[in-house]
């Protein structure tokens, strides 16, 4: 197995998980901007994006972001029940994310399983406590890549570069040139 195989396959699924973690923040800084704007906390645009870069940290990054629209509603002396609101739809936000949003998002993006997704960050947040959680979403994008690309059971086939063996033709040549009226050179 080439460097540049094992590269290219890990690579690409970081790049998937990239992409599903990016669309996660987007997403979580919206609805975390249209919970602060109608509870009326100050500061909601700006605590909104903070939650939105945040959620790059797994599990504490939104319990992070909660303590500036906790600290903004506080000291602009708002009634408790807003409050009591405002942990009430971060409970939402936080159950919605972590158990719909993102193993949706992963399913979508690097073809893992919901339960897969779900099921992995529990058990590596038990094993290795901070580090399991951190890991988990980027390591298990790896690893399915890799069972993706080797089924159980069957050998590993690297792909074969030009001038490594017999390159043979694809099974279902093109059509365009005998439309043409043109010979082919798979005839």
């Amino acid at each position: 197995m080439s460097i540049r195989y094992h590269t290219e396959i890990t690579l690409g699924a970081l790049r998937q998980w990239l992409k599903a973690q990016l669309q996660d923040c987007l997403i979580v800084a919206a609805l975390w901007m249209v919970i602060l704007l109608a509870l009326h906390v100050p500061f909601a645009v700006a605590w909104a994006l903070l939650g939105g870069l945040l959620q790059f940290i797994p599990g504490i990054g939104m319990v992070i972001a909660l303590i500036g629209p906790v600290l903004s509603l506080l000291f602009a002396r708002a009634e408790w029940m807003r409050l009591i609101e405002l942990l009430g739809a971060f409970a939402v936000l936080a159950a919605f994310e972590g158990l719909v949003l993102q193993p949706y998002l992963l399913r979508r993006q690097t073809r893992i399983p919901f339960w897969v997704s779900l099921l992995v960050p529990i058990v590596m947040g038990v094993l290795i406590p901070f580090w399991g959680v951190l890991l988990a979403p980027p390591m298990l994008a790896v690893i399915w890549a890799y069972l993706g690309r080797n089924p159980i059971g069957k050998p590993r086939q690297e792909p074969i570069r030009a001038g490594q063996g017999i390159v043979l033709p694809p099974e279902n040549p093109p059509e365009t040139a005998s439309r043409r009226g043109k010979e082919s050179r798979w005839q």
